[in-house]
């Protein structure tokens, strides 16, 4: 890989923390921070794409995203957010700040900052002030696109009554940090989690589904999973503009070996067809499946090619205020 392609893939020169643009270099806290000592921090990635027909920079589903981070943020009692039109403003300018011309993804974080005076030390959310980072870089598509191969992990999913589930947790991601280590040390490229219950829940990082008997199949919001804006993203096109079948229910492992197709959903991996579980082998690359079909369909979308859905779009320039360059 050359130099020039491996600066390309690095941070973008400015951030937003705290209320101001600084240079992402600069962008530090101290060692203090109670998201640092104790996982107390909400986040969301999500990503941008440069159109095929007009090279602008759209981000895809940013409403969503921001809905969904106050809501992660309010369970952790993160009451003093930027309300959803001024966050949206934040994260539009951050990227007009930065040039940004290409695909590129977009990193809020609402963390726990420092006791406010008069609170007692410990571990806890109530008396502990907030902040808010926003960190962006060019991103691409960064998994296989042959097929994936996943293994069950013996990690199991967090259950949503010692973890909300609907909440993305930093902290939480230690349990999918174990899952893919031990996935990756046994040759896989991911692994694919088991709730509590003994059911598929997720893998690492993203949303599952299988197809069996030309039926989309995936876990529902009760298995302990992230309500992923793809995984909707994928049930709304199935159903809409592919007239599928969806079934959300719970999926025994026995299941998942003996699907005819399987894929992964997510901001960060996108459609990722998985071509092997364990010993079982996928139909999920072939041409004509459902994954591929599914995986061309998000990309034309997000690329703002199919004008039904241009409303998950957001132009980074769409913004009434001026942003200095």
């Amino acid at each position: 890989m050359s130099s020039a392609s491996t600066e390309k893939k690095g941070h973008h020169q400015w951030s937003y923390l705290e209320g101001e643009f600084v240079e992402a270099k600069d962008a530090v806290l101290p060692i203090t921070t109670q998201a640092f000592n104790y996982g107390t921090s909400v986040f969301e990635g999500i990503r941008g794409y440069k159109s095929h027909s007009d090279g602008q920079v759209n981000i895809f589903r940013l409403d969503e995203h921001i809905n969904r981070l106050h809501q992660s943020a309010s369970i952790l009692m993160i009451n003093d957010l930027p309300d959803q039109q001024a966050l949206k403003e934040i994260i539009q300018s951050l990227l007009h700040r930065n040039h940004t011309s290409g695909d590129c993804y977009i990193r809020p974080i609402a963390y726990k900052r420092n006791l406010l005076p008069g609170s007692g030390f410990g571990v806890k959310l109530s008396g502990v002030s907030s902040g808010l980072s926003v960190n962006s870089l060019d991103m691409q598509t960064y998994v296989k696109q042959d097929g994936l191969t996943c293994t069950i992990s013996g990690w199991r999913r967090v259950a949503d009554n010692a973890i909300p589930a609907r909440a993305k947790i930093t902290g939480s991601y230690v349990n999918s940090a174990l899952a893919m280590e031990a996935a990756m040390n046994g040759g896989y490229n991911d692994a694919i989690m088991l709730n509590h219950s003994g059911y598929v829940a997720e893998a690492t990082t993203s949303n599952v589904f299988i197809v069996k008997n030309k039926k989309l199949i995936t876990p529902p919001v009760t298995a302990n999973i992230l309500e992923g804006i793809t995984r909707d993203t994928v049930i709304t096109l199935a159903k809409q503009y592919l007239d599928l079948t969806v079934e959300e229910r719970d999926i025994l492992p026995s299941e998942l070996l003996t699907a005819d197709e399987c894929f992964l959903t997510g901001t960060g991996v996108e459609i990722s067809p998985v071509s092997k579980i364990d010993f079982h082998h996928l139909r999920s690359t072939d041409t004509d499946s459902i994954a591929i079909k599914i995986k061309t369909v998000y990309q034309k979308i997000v690329r703002g090619e199919l004008s039904d859905y241009n409303h998950w779009l957001t132009s980074i320039y769409s913004i009434n205020n001026q942003v200095e360059k």
